[in-house]
């Protein structure tokens, strides 16, 4: 299977996760509501609660992820370079030129947010400025432009607002559970209503857990779609291969980066974490950078 299949396959693989993570999102509710004897008022609080914070990260994730991050916007005559290297890529993928923002952080890394393309924004950090020559920096832009091109960035807001639903509705259960709020009903008089509540405990516990995996199992796939992207708008995956190599080689985690922001970045920006262990690997937020290189050298 070369890369070119693989990436019309993460398309897919990516809409069939999405559907099923709604199918247990619902689940979940519906345990919840059933263990507490209010179905409808679960049903409910889920739904005005998602559709709240669906709108809110709709227009403004961008916004917070940029201000949580320190990011600054730059023009043109703050750094000419990278300016007229993002115009020419965006030129020549038929995309909207977006803003252009600057971390001031040695760590180098880079990553793109915003809701479609018109209003998209791409971040580098001062330390990629300084560590990559401009035909690396060209592939890591070519990659962050192709989240943007991809909608990876509407997708991932996405993903993340499902994470944070579940993790609220959770907490929501478990926070009656444990201050008695759990409504008497008759179900809970036999086995079936005590099957509820034990699952409902189970959900509470594991379910934030299985939204992450899925969340960072998504993100990793986007990852590779978009390396593969970025390679065939600059034509030479060599640059981008080589600026990962760079990147990853930098031992600096970045400050400003939260866990909630860090599957946007390139490369994982609190460096040093090992993949080598299946269990640990469950929480990266990126493919192995050896992988992801030899596949943009096998292009």
């Amino acid at each position: 299977m070369n890369i070119y299949s693989n990436i019309s396959q993460n398309k897919w693989k990516t809409i069939l996760i999405m559907v099923l993570f709604v199918v247990f999102i619902t689940t979940i509710l519906f345990v919840f509501g059933k263990a507490t004897g209010n179905v409808v008022g679960y049903v409910a609080i889920g739904l005005i609660l998602s559709g709240v914070m669906s709108i809110g990260s709709y227009y403004y994730s961008d916004k917070i992820v940029l201000a949580t991050s320190g990011a600054k916007l730059i023009d043109e005559k703050d750094n000419p370079q990278i300016y007229h290297l993002v115009e020419n890529l965006c030129i020549g993928d038929g995309l909207p030129k977006p803003k252009i923002y600057m971390i001031d952080d040695l760590s180098p890394n880079a990553f793109a947010t915003g809701r479609d393309p018109s209003h998209a924004v791409v971040c580098l950090t001062s330390g990629i400025l300084q560590k990559l020559d401009k035909v690396e920096l060209e592939g890591v832009i070519a990659h962050e432009l192709s989240h943007v091109k991809n909608y990876d960035t509407r997708l991932m807001g996405i993903v993340a607002i499902l994470v944070g639903f579940v993790a609220l509705i959770a907490n929501l259960f478990m926070n009656n559970l444990w201050f008695g709020n759990i409504r008497e009903n008759d179900d809970r008089n036999n086995s079936l209503g005590t099957v509820f509540l034990v699952l409902g405990i189970l959900f509470a516990i594991l379910s934030p857990i299985i939204a992450t995996i899925i969340q960072l199992a998504i993100s990793r796939k986007r990852e590779f779609l978009a390396d593969a992207s970025g390679a065939l708008l600059t034509r030479y995956p060599e640059g981008l291969a080589s600026a990962l190599e760079k990147i990853s080689s930098d031992t600096r985690p970045l400050n400003s980066a939260s866990n909630a922001t860090a599957h946007l970045f390139i490369v994982n920006p609190f460096k040093g974490k090992s993949a080598s262990v299946w269990f640990s690997s469950l929480f990266d937020t990126h493919p192995p950078i050896e992988e992801r290189i030899k596949i943009l050298r096998s292009m």
